[in-house]
């Protein structure tokens, strides 16, 4: 019996050995790229620096900079605006489109593997492709959108030249860059409910939208939390396409700000500026790590009740 109990340990052992080993390397991956820049960057937030080198300790000097003292505050809450705008345009008209493409495609209409494909196929190109893409098509003077326009007598504006509209050209570009990846997502939480309680609600008489919206909507609800969470933490994530297409000033006239583009510019500096204060930029990457996880444990908690809910 005992012999047994020792063979039986030394198996568990050896099996532990190797699940250890196994994640040693992924394990060693997020301690060196994501553990430890964000205990550097608590730790930095702390100090004043003089050019590259950490000075003397402040305390929360640099947090109380970026939050209450001007101009300094009036960049974060402007980029933070801006934020809030983003995340509210990606839910209504990128996750709204996605819901309803994905209902298209549930209802395999003819040639839905293709339009599966084509739908997807934005998703796999790189942020900066996409950026470069749409500056050409939205330039003023020789770009398809404002030729388009010109051949039904509108002359169209400068896109990502006006305040008015830049950062609306950049939420539309990344709409069309990204709405395959929720629609896929949603379309695979359709696919799991009963095709049995689709059939029977239509030989009540439900019409689409009403299958739509009380009977898939309140069923792909896990599906609806992942897409939602994701499109948040990228919302006050975003720094490709506005870098892109605008620059690292968030112009025109600071239209186009977001917290990662003043992240990088107060960290590392600018073109026109060449200011750089890594305490700071520290600060200002703690306080949008603390935001953004604070605010995604929350949506989950409640996402995830509504998920029992229903």
């Amino acid at each position: 019996m005992t012999a047994g109990r020792r063979a039986k340990s030394s198996l568990v052992s050896r099996r532990s050995l190797w699940i250890g080993f196994l994640l040693a390397p992924a394990a060693l991956i997020m301690i060196v790229f994501v553990v430890w820049p964000l205990v550097s960057a608590l730790q930095l937030s702390f100090y004043e620096f003089d050019g590259l080198r950490p000075g003397q300790f402040i305390w929360f000097e640099n947090f109380r900079q970026v939050l209450f003292e001007s101009p300094f505050s009036n960049a974060t809450y402007n980029a933070f605006w801006h934020n809030i705008v983003v995340f509210v345009a990606f839910m209504v008209f990128e996750n709204g489109i996605a819901l309803l493409i994905a209902y298209a495609l549930l209802k395999e209409l003819p040639g839905h593997q293709l339009h599966r494909v084509i739908v997807f196929l934005p998703v796999v190109l790189s942020a900066v492709i996409v950026g470069f893409l749409w500056k050409l098509l939205l330039h003023p003077l020789f770009g398809l959108v404002n030729g388009l326009l010109g051949l039904v007598g509108i002359m169209g504006p400068a896109w990502l030249g006006s305040e008015s509209t830049a950062l609306g050209s950049m939420i539309f570009a990344n709409v069309w860059h990204w709405i395959g990846f929720p629609a896929l997502v949603l379309l695979a939480g359709m696919q799991r409910i009963s095709r049995e309680v689709l059939e029977a609600a239509r030989l009540d008489g439900a019409g689409d939208w009403t299958i739509l919206t009380k009977i898939v909507w309140p069923l792909i609800a896990p599906s609806v939390t992942i897409v939602t969470v994701l499109t948040f933490i990228g919302s006050f994530n975003w720094f490709e396409l506005p870098f892109v297409m605008g620059d690292m000033e968030g112009s025109p006239g600071r239209s186009t700000d977001v917290l990662a583009l003043y992240f990088y510019r107060t960290a590392f500096g600018s073109v026109t500026s060449g200011i750089q204060d890594f305490g700071q930029g520290s600060a200002l990457a703690v306080l949008m790590f603390l935001f953004v996880g604070a605010v995604t444990f929350v949506a989950l908690k409640f996402l995830r009740a509504r998920e029992i809910q229903t």
